[in-house]
């Protein structure tokens, strides 16, 4: 089987002659290339069938067993076994395999030298069947005209066998993990995570950034749930916020949640105007209490910024809004400031922005630009315009990090750069994702380096066989063993991809206000806590991520890097060496054709001089023409990859 590819454009197909079958017909003359590859083909596609729709491993049989003499000997019963290449390996009879021998072979291959034939002390070892061909049944064939034909005689069959090793006691795990794939496309799992926790954020204020920016001279509404936060924010600050000194961690998380809800009611109430305010008050008769309110926020503030920021709140994404909600409240709600009318607006909807949070959210558009870039460099997936959209976004101007209280302004228009930039990222990641998960539900095809089928594991105490192990090893499952990773999670994952797979995600739109009146917008929970992953991609995602009982972790990414084989190392560096040869056998043919070239111009000039010969007599004898060789009746052997 041949694997060179071709280019694939055109609409042909870029691998033309993986498989080439004989074509006969009448009077064709019929070679042993015609016959050699029809046999060919036949192997080739039966071992593709082997590899591709059962895999590599134990189809039945093959029970590895004490010797019932004990010493170094186990007995191997029949059975059936496939390579990774696709070889049948069929044993019809039991086999009594020495292994003792089989590792004194293994240290003699390995060093190079006989040791003896000492025992080490407990060991153990993996037994291993290797498919093995031999040619047999040698024929003398009948003289040809074959220029150099093959002296002596030709073996007429190919004999398919086996051999029997021992090596180290592990073995390539040939079947399909979909994490190492999802893995391969996101990269390093932690930071693909710190990456997500960022777009989390970002998602959370996308909403709140459009409205505070569109609607930044606008009043918000105050509704009853509001006033029921605020009722019960107060009384829950009056009992558990006054005092001295920092708060306890606990305390701290629980104190800062209802200053969230209490300064997001009074950013709301500001937002009126004075007739306004006057009519909430009626109808909401806790709010005659805004004023003492601002008090306890003040008080309560005050304690939470005397707090360790690290200690109680150990997540950097949620200790960046914690400090920000400490900062906005006290620059904006206990002093009411109506110079900032976007960071109210952001206060009344519960997602305060300051002037580090947003230096920080520069930099996370940043980091997630770089990130999706980076992994789009290493595998394009299948979203052709997703990295013309990412690189095409424009990130607003990176700052330095300003102090953690800094109550500076953030100008409009810098939240407006926020908010675009962050709604075409985080689009942008939740494609990729997308494209990445779908893409583990197709098992790769499988890289064969070590063809060697594993049978069992052999405990050896000094020269005897004291344990024999067949339960780990691989094998041959309905579909191929790739598919037994995650046969169990098949038919969710389907469920999945069906709702998520295959369509485009959808483009962010912001939200729809009414064109006059009060603009309602809900208080944003949870702001503070862990964000739920509810949606399809988050439970897609989940999914592949969670390890079922037994089953294998995924391999490394480093692994993943496959080692190019020693044979083809050498074969390459000869090739160079052949290059450089040819290299200079060219140069030396240049200089030869420019030595002829002037002996050429030499020769005619001397010719040009010398007078010609008389001619000959009529009726001179001509020489007589050689006879030519009759053309042989073999056929051309055809290249591989041919037809006839």
């Amino acid at each position: 089987m041949r694997t060179d590819c071709g280019c694939g454009c055109g609409g042909t197909s870029a691998r033309p002659s993986t498989f080439v079958r004989p074509r006969f017909f009448a009077g064709q003359l019929l070679t042993e290339d015609d016959l050699g590859l029809l046999v060919t083909y036949l192997t080739g596609k039966n071992r593709l069938h082997n590899r591709s729709l059962s895999g590599p491993g134990v189809v039945c049989g093959l029970e590895v067993s004490c010797d019932p003499c004990g010493g170094g000997d186990v007995v191997v019963h029949p059975g059936h076994a496939l390579d990774c290449a696709g070889n049948d390996i069929v044993l019809t009879c039991p086999e009594k395999v020495d292994v003792d021998a089989l590792v004194r072979e293994l240290r003699v291959g390995g060093l190079g030298v006989d040791c003896g034939t000492g025992c080490d002390g407990d060991r153990s070892y993996g037994l291993f069947v290797r498919y093995e061909e031999l040619p047999v049944e040698p024929v003398a064939p009948f003289a040809t005209e074959e220029p150099c034909p093959s002296p002596g005689c030709v073996p007429s069959r190919v004999r398919e066998g086996f051999k029997f090793v021992v090596k180290c006691d592990d073995a390539d795990d040939h079947r399909h993990n979909p994490r190492t794939r999802l893995l391969a496309s996101l990269g390093d799992a932690d930071r693909f995570e710190e990456i997500r926790v960022l777009v989390a954020r970002l998602g959370r204020y996308l909403d709140p950034l459009a409205v505070a920016v569109t609607a930044s001279g606008r009043t918000f509404r105050f509704d009853a749930a509001d006033a029921a936060r605020f009722r019960d924010g107060v009384a829950w600050l009056t009992d558990n916020g006054s005092g001295e000194g920092a708060p306890e961690p606990p305390l701290a998380r629980a104190m800062t949640e209802q200053v969230r809800g209490v300064a997001s009611a009074i950013a709301r109430f500001d937002t009126y105007d004075t007739a306004g305010q006057a009519q909430l008050v009626k109808d909401f008769a806790d709010l005659g209490g805004v004023s003492a309110a601002r008090d306890l926020l003040a008080t309560a503030c005050g304690r939470l910024a005397a707090a360790d920021a690290a200690v109680v709140w150990p997540d950097p994404v949620h200790r960046a809004i914690a400090v920000a909600v400490v900062t906005e409240t006290r620059a904006r709600v206990v002093q009411p400031d109506v110079d900032a009318p976007a960071q109210v607006r952001l206060l009344a909807q519960g997602t305060p922005v300051g002037d580090a949070l947003q230096a920080a959210f520069r930099a996370d558009l940043d980091r997630i630009r770089g990130w999706l870039l980076g992994r789009l460099d290493q595998s394009a997936g299948g979203d052709c315009g997703l990295r013309g959209d990412v690189a095409g976004t424009t990130l607003p101007v990176l700052l330095a990090p300003p102090a953690p209280d800094s109550a500076e302004r953030v100008a409009l228009v810098d939240l407006q750069q926020i908010q675009e930039a962050a709604a075409r990222l985080t689009v942008a990641f939740r494609r990729f994702v997308t494209d990445a998960a779908c893409a583990t539900l197709n098992p790769p095809c499988q890289d064969c380096a070590d063809t060697d089928v594993l049978l069992a594991h052999v405990e050896l105490a000094g020269c005897d066989v004291v344990r024999v192990c067949s339960a780990t090893r691989e094998q041959v499952l309905p579909g191929g063993s790739a598919y037994g990773e995650w046969l169990p999670k098949l038919y969710p994952l389907r469920e999945l991809a069906e709702r998520l797979c295959c369509r485009p995600v959808p483009a962010y739109g912001t939200p729809e206000l009414p064109p006059d009146g009060p603009v309602p917008r809900r208080y944003v929970g949870e702001l503070l806590e862990a964000w739920p992953r509810t949606d399809d991609l988050d439970q897609l995602l989940e999914l592949v991520f969670t390890r079922a009982p037994g089953e294998t972790p995924p391999k490394a990414l480093h692994e993943q890097v496959q080692a190019t084989p020693s044979e083809v190392v050498d074969s390459l560096q000869e090739l160079a060496v052949l290059r450089a040869r040819v290299t200079d056998l060219a140069t030396t043919v240049e200089g030869l054709r420019a030595q002829l070239a002037s002996a050429q111009e030499q020769v005619s000039a001397v010719a040009e001089r010398v007078p010609e010969p008389a001619a000959e007599p009529a009726g001179a004898d001509e020489p007589e023409e050689k006879p030519k060789r009759p053309r042989t009746t073999r056929a051309r052997k055809p290249a591989t990859g041919e037809t006839s």
